[in-house]
């Protein structure tokens, strides 16, 4: 099942998902600071950004690849399975 963080990613834009990253990179490096200087109440919240980054990264992506022309996934399909021999 979808997280509710991943259906809400589905309705930004592209520059409001490219944004959304940076806040949360953002977010992120200040929570590894904390973390390293005095330590956090919940550690478990550095491992949620962390997927929430991924979540970010994977739907850019997904909107990259369904941006290709015809050529573009041929040529990309052809590499995937010359990696997979």
């Amino acid at each position: 099942m979808a997280s509710n963080k991943f259906l809400e990613l589905q309705g930004y834009s592209d520059q409001d998902l490219i944004n959304e990253l940076k806040e949360t990179k953002t977010n992120y490096q200040k929570l590894k600071f904390d973390h390293a200087v005095r330590g956090l109440d919940n550690p478990l919240v550095l491992r949620e950004v962390r997927r929430d980054i991924a979540r970010i990264n994977t739907e850019i992506r997904k909107r990259e690849i369904g941006n290709y022309t015809e050529a573009q996934l041929a040529k990309r399909d052809k590499i995937i399975a010359r990696r997979k021999k």
